[in-house]
């Protein structure tokens, strides 16, 4: 028997919101109730009521997302039909699904959710009104509306909500499981993806990233068709107008080196490129917290102690409502979301017509061997971007540990890219040529040997080698080109010593430093094999040479 056979807080507001496009018309019926656009102090209430979670101190609302606290990368389907079979990047990350067994799974979804109460955020994916989407946000968790009022857009205006008619549709059903044996899944919980229906369907499982990243995978696939490059990126801009992007896995430092007191922000994760310039997917951010420092991300650290905030998974205690960032013990990957204008520095509109300047690829190598900074040329740039080198940080995908991984991912965002990722690149190349972007790799990972014998550079470093190429000053210094990788590495840079531009010296033996090198130029060959068939010859001509062949 149901607890919730009286009234919520929001009960008798429930309605006021509501779109004449009505839950009926997409096939959801015979509901107990459906919140419509509910604000945060009303989604608050109805979090508190169904103990969803905790208020913390400051006025976060801090909730536990339960066994899943990453991704479920690996169980991600799109379902496979005639108009997009040839546009798909089949394989690990875009698993076919046919349209039968999405039937199958969706109409066990309204089943399921007969007699149950729902939430609905009517919401843009896009901040540029030539390119936004109209999305709307189906949820069985008040917290799950409440992120996604968060990190997409939302409409204050009232007549706009009543006229609302969704583009594509995404159901957060975490207490639905879909069944390995009927649908053809991997495991009970399944991200399925329908481009025909315009509809997406996330089971069993209550990371809020999951919401983002579906949305993000749409937009990764329908934009590239209105000639409009998606990125998986961070970016910002300064006071002249010369934006910079920085692409990166999570954990690489995309959040962290792009809310830069200096500079504008524009958004922390995910950006389309088009004709314009640069917008903004989203109207929120999603950092990772664990270990936040006061001290080096201040900004960010603020937003843990403010209401609107959603803490997933952060260690607390229960009588002084005080959080713990350092505390590890439910996830390495603790996350934040919150409004983009908790930033105090922000380019509000979330878009700019400018187009970038600089280019920040941020890979953070785990074997301790690749330069803090190195300039690449456009060719070096596909190669690079195509190859994603980096490393999977803990926690931030189911069955990650505490060391990192080294990892190739396209793109520097493999599990979102729908398309191939030759195509992605295609579409930089021809942006960087256009606008004259110059284009960086900076590594933030280690120095002085791998993960567990180095340690990790220094963020005040990174901060001014970025600052020193955003700035222009590595124009007018000297490189020498990388002996593997033919990338220019800067013999100098204003405010940082000049044996950590040269990673070899920090190694006890220089020897041991050549080798390692050479073994990660080895799997870089191996793993560009796998977009061989798709690359002009002179960008796989880009690429590293084996020591024995220099």
């Amino acid at each position: 028997m149901k607890y919730l056979e009286f009234k919520t807080p929001a009960t008798d507001e429930a309605m006021d919101l509501a779109s004449d496009f009505r839950l009926k018309n997409q096939g959801l019926t015979d509901l107990e109730r459906v919140f419509w656009n509910l604000p945060d102090t009303a989604l608050y209430e109805e979090i508190i009521f169904r103990n969803e979670g905790k208020i913390v101190n400051g006025g976060p609302v801090l909730v536990n997302t339960g066994k899943h606290t990453a991704r479920a990368a690996t169980d991600k389907f799109v379902v496979r039909e005639e108009t997009n079979e040839k546009h798909i990047w089949w394989g690990e990350y875009n698993r076919p699904l046919s349209p039968e067994k999405f039937n199958g799974i969706f109409a066990r979804v309204q089943a399921y959710c007969q007699d149950e109460e729902l939430f609905v955020q009517d919401v843009y994916a896009g901040t540029d009104p030539e390119y936004r989407m109209p999305v709307r946000v189906i949820t069985e968790k008040a917290w799950h509306s409440l992120f996604a009022r968060n990190m997409l857009l939302t409409i204050p205006n009232r007549e706009e909500l009543k006229n609302f008619v969704p583009e594509f549709t995404l159901i957060a059903v975490p207490g639905f499981k879909v069944d390995p044996k009927i649908d053809g899944t991997r495991s009970t919980t399944a991200i399925a993806l329908n481009f025909a229906d315009r509809m997406a369907i996330i089971s069993n499982s209550l990371y809020g990233g999951e919401i983002k990243k579906t949305v993000f995978s749409v937009l990764n696939y329908l934009l590239t068709f209105r000639d409009v490059l998606p990125m998986h990126c961070s970016a910002n801009v300064n006071d002249a107008g010369d934006a910079a992007l920085f692409f990166g896995l999570s954990g690489t430092g995309k959040t962290t080196l792009s809310a830069d007191p200096t500079r504008q922000l524009i958004g922390d994760d995910e950006h389309g490129w088009s004709s314009k310039g640069i917008f903004n997917f989203e109207g929120g951010c999603y950092a990772k917290v664990i270990r936040l420092s006061e001290e080096h991300e201040p900004q960010i650290y603020e937003t843990t102690r403010k209401f609107g905030t959603i803490l997933e998974n952060v260690v607390f205690d229960p009588v002084t409502r005080r959080i713990d960032l350092d505390d590890d013990m439910l996830t390495e990957n603790t996350r934040a979301s919150y409004p983009v204008d908790f930033i105090p520095n922000i380019v509000s509109e979330g878009h700019v017509e400018t187009h970038p300047k600089d280019i920040i690829f941020l890979t953070c190598d785990a074997s301790g061997v690749m330069p803090p900074i190195a300039r690449l040329d456009s060719e070096q740039a596909q190669y690079h971007f195509i190859s994603g080198y980096t490393s999977k940080i803990a926690g931030t995908e189911i069955g990650l540990g505490i060391e990192p991984q080294i990892t190739f991912s396209a793109c520097f965002g493999a599990p979102f890219m729908v398309r191939h990722p030759s195509e992605y690149a295609a579409m930089l190349k021809q942006r960087m040529l256009k606008h004259n972007a110059r284009c960086w790799l900076v590594n933030t990972g280690w120095v002085g040997g791998g993960f567990g014998v180095g340690k990790r550079i220094s963020i005040r470093h990174t901060r001014n080698l970025l600052n020193a190429a955003l700035e222009g000053k590595l124009d007018k210094v000297k490189y020498r080109e990388d002996k593997l990788f033919g990338f220019k590495v800067p013999l100098t840079c204003p405010n940082v010593p000049e044996d950590v531009l040269e990673p070899s010296t920090s190694w006890g033996n220089t020897n041991e430093y050549w080798k390692k090198y050479d073994a990660l130029a080895a799997r870089f060959i191996e793993n560009f094999k796998l977009f061989e068939k798709h690359t002009p010859q002179d960008v796989k001509a880009a690429g590293p040479k084996r020591l024995s062949k220099v």
